[in-house]
């Protein structure tokens, strides 16, 4: 328990106490989880998605997102699909179009909708708090998903993706998430409970389809977790499949 509870402190400091840091805090992130997605692509199904200009573009996406917005961030993606293209002409033509699908999978999946993180955070004067409800939204889904689960599981939601799931622990996720989101954005933003219940609601969703959209790449690749960066708890991916999503 000790390194989730570390690493949301270092995000709630970053929040709180210097809101620059959680930009260094989202490049970081976003960094490891590509490197960590690349590295797992060539591992598990022997395509080369080129590491140097996924790392760079990840950086370019985050930064420009912060500074400029979503247009921009937007434009980052394409020049790093583009410039993962022009690297991997270097190695020849044999298996291209495969390394440069899974370079635009993995710049998609991990820095792009990382980017939205930094699009929240510098919305308004109140974008740490949007960030803020947004990730114990997740949490709540995490936690509502796993107690219905264990109390009340018995029909699986994706056997062949994540047997573990079941249709209990989703209407679990999103009741739990629906009811605290209620009550955390009316205290914190102000907005009426209904418009709670249903952001808790789209985000406990999207947070299930995260986790279940990584478990699928894990099956597919034929590994366990991303990597083992995190003693006892996996890969960095493996602890954002659902806030990327969400």
């Amino acid at each position: 328990c000790a390194l989730p509870i570390s690493l949301g402190g270092l995000v709630l400091v970053s929040l709180f106490v210097y809101l620059p840091a959680f930009l260094v805090v989202i490049a970081v992130a976003a960094s490891i989880g590509t490197w960590e997605l690349t590295r797992a692509v060539q591992r598990g199904s022997g395509a080369n998605p080129p590491l140097p200009p996924l790392v760079a573009g990840g950086l370019l996406m985050v930064g420009l997102a912060w500074w400029v917005g979503p247009d921009a961030l937007t434009l980052a993606l394409l020049v790093t699909v583009l410039a993962a293209a022009v690297w991997r002409l270097g190695d020849g033509p044999g298996g291209f179009q495969r390394d440069v699908t899974s370079a635009a999978l993995i710049a998609v999946y991990v820095p792009f909708l990382g980017g939205f993180a930094a699009l929240l955070a510098t919305e308004s004067t109140d974008g740490h708090l949007r960030v803020l409800v947004t990730l114990a939204a997740v949490v709540l889904s995490d936690t509502g998903g796993y107690v219905a689960g264990v109390l009340l599981g018995k029909h699986p939601m994706a056997p062949s993706v994540s047997p573990k799931k079941s249709w209990e622990g989703f209407a679990g996720s999103v009741l739990a998430t629906a009811v605290g989101s209620a009550l955390l954005l009316w205290l914190l933003l102000d907005l009426a409970p209904a418009w709670g219940a249903l952001f808790g609601a789209a985000v406990s969703i999207a947070a299930v389809l995260g986790d279940l959209a990584e478990s699928m790449i894990k099956r597919d690749l034929g590994i366990k977790d991303m990597s083992n960066l995190l003693p006892g708890h996996g890969g960095l991916m493996d602890r954002l499949d659902s806030i990327l999503f969400a």
